[in-house]
């Protein structure tokens, strides 16, 4: 893959759509459960080594710590979604006594990015 990333022969369009359809997945393939850290943040970030903001605002390509966010938060809205009785669901009530602060937090963060996202 990485010829065709570098390679002058195919277009730069075309070589964004590839980057954002293979390289974030790949790298945060199973994100949504990560415990993350904002070590961690900057390891991803680093690892992207994506050459400027000018050219990934051109290309429409989100930065890989959104993306991060973004799948979690999917991850906990289907989470939010699931029948009572789902094992995860249980999980997530049993744990709600331990994280209040922070299940409202995600719940929060959730709401606004449903919204910012639908009015988009």
């Amino acid at each position: 893959m990485v010829p065709l990333l570098t390679s002058k022969d195919v277009s730069l369009i075309t070589r964004g759509k590839l980057y954002s359809s293979c390289v974030p997945s790949s790298m945060l393939h199973r994100s949504e459960t990560w415990p993350v850290r904002k070590e961690n943040e900057v390891a991803l970030q680093q690892a992207d080594r994506f050459p400027s903001r000018e050219l990934r605002e051109r290309l429409g390509i989100d930065d890989i710590t959104l993306v991060l966010q973004q799948n979690r938060l999917r991850w906990y809205g289907h989470v939010l979604r699931k029948d009572d009785d789902a094992w995860v669901k249980k999980l997530r009530t049993q744990f709600n006594t331990h994280s209040m602060h922070a299940n409202a937090t995600l719940q929060n963060k959730y709401s606004k990015i449903s919204v910012t996202t639908t009015l988009a």
